[in-house]
């Protein structure tokens, strides 16, 4: 918690020493009113022997009503300082943690589930800001109240003070006994509720694989599971934490009655009984009072604790991928080569690529191919360095990836995943997505090469048609297609195409490598496919086998002299299309 309180602002501090100046001020007040309301119940009970002076009663009066306005006023601004103090808190660890998670890579990222990161980011987060403006105010008020009525008390005669002290004692108890049986429930309730944004998330992501299986009962019954559990595990914290406002009551009612029954017997005189009386239960009441803000406060705690610790789990962690420093400037060209490259995933015991080398050539394209789990995709997520080789390097025109700036390789590289991922606003938008800045024409030439312009002439606003967020209005070649050409758009030295033509037909496939082959000669390609007829014509085919190469050359060589290869070729094609 100590560290999120860092992210506070100077002008924060100063509203801090303003608010512990104003609860002082506020307790001050409530607890001088008691020594006005005596002196009007002694003037009121003058009536007995003679009259009485009104002028003394609308006096402390006046000055009681002056103390209660004084310490309404200082509640309300330490309210609204309160809550800009949680508001800028809040601001700053949600852009803090938006930022650590945006630096994070691929490594980093299987580290925290993506419905966990959602919830730090905002329920944990509201649980820190309530805790700031709730709580705030209450831990600086309730010791100042406390102490100060306790020692008014202590002056008054010391069995009212033994009788308080038992009070305080058995509500100790009470609180102590609540929070030891509500703490675990609380810790228990930020991961069941990253749970349950886990199985609603997958739900609304797969709703088509949902209905098409006929599947919803059986999310239905996952989901009623999980939310059960979540609602079980806050029930039982909430009556655990709900039995003491009655417990509280219970006690502030003995303690009055032990306060009237004390006065009783140690005091004659009526109008001092009434005096006194009004004092101690007055004082009695502020430091039950002071209690119950505490309570209050561990009701919220634990869950802002835990929420805190889950924040700085994120923003702790350690980024494996460090940008580098080197920046050149583009020439529109570029060679990329592979050193004695292998890679394991971080925890994992065995390699999943083994001592790849390879020398691609500015305006080659390198095509690889192999069986599912080979490490096609993994080995060209070294290049953009959505994780680093673990040995061995990957060289950009003679100069180790690691050792470029981050921006600078992300503007040498124009990557499309296999999934096409399209993004909330419209056509244009999605194409100049990022640090893209292409004008209308290049927007069309990208849309050309990628054959996007015959479906996007047709949308009613053209390139300024409405995409949906994930591009739910499009099909999915349609959505490749798009995706195609944001990367197209941004004239970079290498493409790189995870898989990136599996859901276009044929044609379109070939008309696509064709405009592709023809508007990027000098831009060095790497292309992950399936389909042989998809990649070749390239210069370079790798091919690949439990991350091992098995196979380089050219199609008709690798047909000759490589049986991974033949055998995905004559699974595909026959031999008279071979």
């Amino acid at each position: 918690m100590f560290k999120l309180l860092k992210n506070l602002k100077w002008i924060d501090y100063i509203f801090f020493v303003i608010v512990i100046g104003l609860v002082v001020l506020q307790v001050y007040l409530d607890l001088t009113l008691p020594t006005y309301s005596s002196a009007i119940v002694v003037e009121l009970f003058k009536v007995k022997y003679g009259p009485i002076d009104i002028n003394v009663i609308w006096k402390n009066g006046a000055i009681m009503l002056g103390l209660a306005f004084g310490s309404i006023a200082s509640a309300i601004l330490v309210g609204f300082l309160v809550s800009q103090i949680a508001a800028r808190l809040g601001c700053s660890i949600r852009e803090k943690l938006y930022s650590k998670i945006q630096s994070f890579s691929l490594a980093e990222m299987n580290k925290f589930s993506t419905a966990s990161l959602i919830t730090r980011t905002t329920n944990d987060v509201r649980q820190v800001t309530m805790l700031i403006s709730f709580g705030a105010q209450a831990l600086i008020k309730a010791p100042i109240m406390a102490v100060y009525a306790s020692l008014m008390i202590v002056d008054k005669g010391a069995q009212w003070t033994t009788a308080t002290l038992i009070a305080l004692g058995v509500l100790l108890f009470v609180i102590i006994i609540a929070v030891l049986l509500a703490l675990p429930k609380f810790k228990k309730m930020q991961t069941l509720t990253d749970n349950l944004n886990r199985v609603t998330r997958e739900n609304l992501t797969g709703i088509r694989v949902v209905r098409a299986s006929n599947a919803e009962n059986y999310q239905n019954e996952k989901f009623e599971q999980t939310n059960d559990t979540l609602t079980k595990n806050n029930l039982f914290a909430s009556r655990v934490l709900g039995l003491l406002s009655p417990g509280m009551t219970l006690i502030l009612s003995g303690l009055s009655l032990a306060v009237y029954w004390i006065g009783a017997y140690i005091v004659n005189d009526s109008a001092s009984f009434s005096v006194m009386t009004t004092c101690i239960m007055q004082y009695s009441v502020q430091i039950i009072m002071s209690f119950i803000m505490l309570v209050a406060i561990f009701m919220i705690l634990p869950r802002a604790l835990i929420s805190a610790k889950r924040i700085n789990a994120v923003l702790d962690t350690k980024n494996e991928i460090i940008s580098g420093n080197y920046s050149d400037k583009f020439d529109g060209t570029a060679s990329v080569v592979f050193e004695n490259v292998s890679f394991k995933y971080p925890g994992a015991d065995n390699y999943v690529l083994k001592n790849i080398n390879l020398v691609a050539n500015a305006g080659e394209t390198i095509a690889f191919i192999g069986s599912t789990g080979s490490g096609k995709s993994t080995l060209i997520n070294l290049i953009p360095r959505l994780y680093d080789a673990t040995e061995g390097r990957i060289l950009i025109d003679g100069v180790d990836v690691k050792d470029y700036d981050t921006e600078t390789l992300n503007k040498k590289i124009g990557y499309v995943p296999q999934k096409g991922v399209l993004f909330s606003g419209s056509v244009k938008s999605n194409i100049n997505f990022g640090d893209n800045d292409a004008d209308e024409e290049t927007i069309e030439r990208a849309l050309s090469i990628s054959q996007s312009s015959h479906f996007v002439g047709k949308m009613k606003d053209g390139i300024e048609s409405t995409i949906s967020q994930g591009g739910t209005n499009v099909s999915g070649g349609q959505k490749q297609r798009l995706s195609i050409a944001r990367a197209i758009a941004r004239n970079p030295e290498i493409f790189i195409f995870d898989d990136s033509f599996s859901a276009l037909d044929y044609k379109t496939d070939r008309k696509l490598r064709s405009a592709l082959k023809k508007h990027t000669e000098n831009v060095t390609k790497f292309i992950v496919a399936q389909r042989i007829g998809t990649i070749k014509e390239a210069d370079i085919i790798v091919v690949l086998e439990k991350g091992e190469m098995v196979g380089l050359g050219k199609h008709e060589d690798l047909l000759k002299t490589c049986p991974v290869y033949q055998e995905i070729a004559l699974s595909q094609l026959s031999k008279e299309e071979l």
